[in-house]
């Protein structure tokens, strides 16, 4: 029975996910990476521990489907977008990979805001550089590394790294190319843009750009040793997880809001021109001449994800010993908090933001009285809250009328259904927990000649129920979402004071 391989590979895990070619997942199986935090801000991973952690899952993927490694017709990879990972002239890693959460290159960012390089940026490329952007973290490690910047012979993404693994050869797709040296109306790389950059020592250094369906290689004799894939299997370019989500959920569609409560708030739409703001990033679609709009920062569940592991750590150590799910078992406490008045507030930017990189989480009108629930669902408004931040931007430039919701946090339907009633629209939830992955193998099977294209396999059947806005719930969430707005402006000078006590505290350690 034909097959396809996607991989995943987010923030903290990397995944393994065989589908058949319906799109029904088969089998998964997950690895852990770690996550390196060597001092405030970096937040980096080992390149070699992130393949050695993604082959085994691969291999555990093919067992654990019963079906014979033959069966997979083509692999593709989509990953954690932004960062950066840096190879020398022999193809070997330049220290660790620095991942999308790292903002390490806030000065610089700083800095460009003010004499006139980010304006010049969103003109030329699309988009406001940020302090995770490859252009932001490759100044830093040029001011700041220069015999490491020297060095430099490839610059890629966490998923070209991935597919250099697979197949040994190096190169990018449309998608990942777009990220901060491509030409936002001709979608081809610009030197102008590594120039404006001060980074034009790198203009050799720039991947080849493929369409993130097109085979560009297969599986080498080494990578199927380590995999327990065949050797020859075809491998397509991949793409960005924030666009492989989007296609996976059935959201990559005129029309639709893709909204992807991950570890970053995505939300994007697509169009036939390249529509500017400051407010979103405008990057290449899969194909030529299709642009996707895509409105971020890195605030949606990994906020619930860290009270998980942070406030019910012996719940969850308890329902994982048990094989029971900690989410199934938080529930409850979540339905019925929904289900009664709270002025409980959270601002999710434990790891960044709409408001820049000194804004920091809190919890607002909590008192004694209030339990875990009512801060769990706190932390559910806030991410949905800061999800309708960007929503609400892209409704500035587009029309759509509908939204797509992929991620961990929409497997209850209560949170769904709110999600509805704050952004005051229908939405639909994708009926596969595997949407990035999917939309991977999406890409692989049009690589392979499976589908005309990566969107034309259907995924109606495999969407979840649509929720509708309630009206009164949805007023409700309006005087909520316009009080949590009102706070946020009032914290903005506030927030880099306190940010400030660290460095502070720092300084007085040091003395």
């Amino acid at each position: 029975m034909p097959s396809l391989l996607g991989i995943d590979s987010g923030l903290t895990v990397t995944k393994a996910v065989i589908f058949d070619i319906d799109g029904t997942p088969i089998a998964v199986a997950r690895r852990r990476v770690t996550q390196l935090i060597p001092r405030p801000r970096f937040v980096e991973r080992d390149m070699h521990e992130l393949w050695t952690a993604t082959a085994e899952a691969i291999r555990e993927a093919i067992a654990l489907s019963g079906r014979p490694a033959n069966d997979i017709q083509a692999v593709a990879a989509t990953a954690h977008g932004d960062g950066i990972y840096v190879l020398d002239q022999s193809q070997k890693p330049l220290g660790n990979g620095i991942v999308s959460l790292d903002s390490r290159a806030g000065d610089i960012v700083d800095q460009w805001m003010k004499n006139k390089v980010a304006e010049e940026a969103i003109e030329l490329t699309g988009q406001v550089p940020h302090v995770s952007a490859p252009s932001a973290l490759l100044a830093w490690m040029r001011d700041h590394e220069p015999e490491r910047f020297r060095r430099i012979g490839h610059i890629m993404s966490c998923k070209d790294w991935l597919r250099f693994c697979l197949t040994g050869t190096v190169g990018t797709d449309r998608t990942e190319a777009s990220t901060s040296f491509t030409n936002v109306r001709t979608q081809d790389y610009s030197e102008d843009a590594l120039r404006l950059f001060g980074l034009q020592a790198l203009v050799g250094t720039l991947p080849p750009a493929a369409r993130s369906d097109e085979i560009v290689g297969r599986i080498t004799a080494d990578a199927a040793r380590l995999t327990g894939l065949v050797e020859g299997t075809p491998v397509a370019a991949g793409l960005h997880d924030v666009t492989a989500s989007a296609l996976g959920a059935g959201g990559y569609a005129d029309g639709v809001v893709a909204v992807i409560a991950g570890t970053y708030s995505i939300n994007e739409t697509l169009s036939s021109e390249p529509h500017v703001d400051r407010r979103w990033f405008c990057r290449n679609g899969i194909a030529p001449g299709v642009w996707n709009s895509m409105s971020i920062s890195p605030a949606s569940s990994a906020n619930y994800e860290w009270f998980i592991e942070k406030l019910c750590a012996g719940d969850w150590a308890r329902c994982d010993a048990e094989g029971t799910s900690i989410h199934a078992l938080l529930a409850p406490e979540v339905d019925a908090a929904f289900e009664r008045p709270s002025p409980v507030l959270f601002h999710p930017y434990l790891y960044g933001s709409p408001y820049g990189a000194s804004a920091s989480a809190s919890f607002f009108g909590l008192g004694g009285w209030h339990d875990r629930g009512d801060m769990l669902r706190a932390v559910l408004e806030g991410i949905a809250f800061n999800h309708r931040i960007h929503v609400d931007a892209l409704r500035d430039g587009f029309a759509f009328t509908e939204a797509r919701l992929a991620g961990g946090v929409s497997r209850n339907p209560a949170v769904v259904q709110m999600f509805a009633d704050v952004l005051a629209m229908p939405v639909t939830v994708t009926g596969t927990d595997e949407a990035a992955a999917w939309g991977a193998a999406l890409c692989a099977g049009a690589g392979a000649g499976i589908y005309a294209d990566p969107q034309s396999a259907s995924t109606t059947e495999k969407q979840g129920r649509t929720c509708r806005p309630n009206p009164v719930r949805s007023a409700d969430y309006e005087k909520r979402y316009r009080l949590f707005l009102e706070i946020a402006e009032t914290m903005k000078p506030l927030w880099p004071k306190i940010a400030g006590l660290a460095q502070e505290s720092t300084a007085d350690a040091a003395v």
